[in-house]
């Protein structure tokens, strides 16, 4: 008996759209730069340094943190001086490597912090996520630190006693909010959406 394929067959389930965004990109960029008169007998330079301070920093105009850059081009042959500003406007285009999270995405980090109402993870050892007390599943509890280890309070299975994480500390999340502040991007997460 042969089974025929419907519409809803055919259609990507929500996973494969999940998948269907990565949470590293590379994009092709065209930004306008101010670029500081110091640099006016070398613009590319101007532009290469002020290109270098966007990096680890989160870019609205390219939708996640460069996380670094190469091909820089100027898209015009002249760079514009308005009235009494002498910084040179510059319109450049660059290739970029951005981690770009988004809402409802997978992702794993690593433990770095365990308390009564969250825990902290570190994504890529560098992007900080925090998993608040009303999206951990009930069947976690808090496990205080005894007094020989004051710091290490940890979340263990109510039944298993098994630590969250496992022994290297690991956990899946989902992405379910983003937070950027001084172009510093930080996530926030659950462990009970499916």
């Amino acid at each position: 008996m042969s089974k025929r394929k419907t519409a809803e067959d055919t259609r990507p389930s929500k996973r494969q759209k999940l998948d269907s965004h990565p949470q590293f990109q590379l994009i092709t960029a065209s930004l306008v730069l101010s670029v500081p008169p110091l640099f006016a007998s070398n613009p590319r330079d101007g532009a290469q340094q002020m290109l270098d301070s966007m990096v680890m920093r989160y870019i609205p105009a390219l939708k996640g943190v460069v996380l670094a850059h190469s091909n820089l081009s100027f898209l015009k042959p002249t760079a514009a001086i308005t009235a009494d500003c002498p910084f040179l406007i510059c319109h450049v285009q660059f290739d970029a490597t951005v981690w770009s999270p988004n809402l409802h995405m997978k992702l794993t980090g690593k433990i770095s912090l365990c308390s009564p109402d969250h825990i902290s993870l570190l994504v890529h050892r560098t992007f900080n996520v925090s998993i608040p007390r009303k999206h951990i599943p009930e069947e976690w509890v808090y496990e205080p630190a005894d007094e020989t280890e004051p710091d290490n309070g940890r979340w263990v299975h109510q039944k298993t006693q098994k630590p969250l994480g496992g022994e290297d500390g690991y956990v899946e999340f989902t992405v379910i909010g983003l937070t950027v502040a001084n172009e510093m991007l930080s996530l926030e997460g659950a462990l009970d959406v499916p």
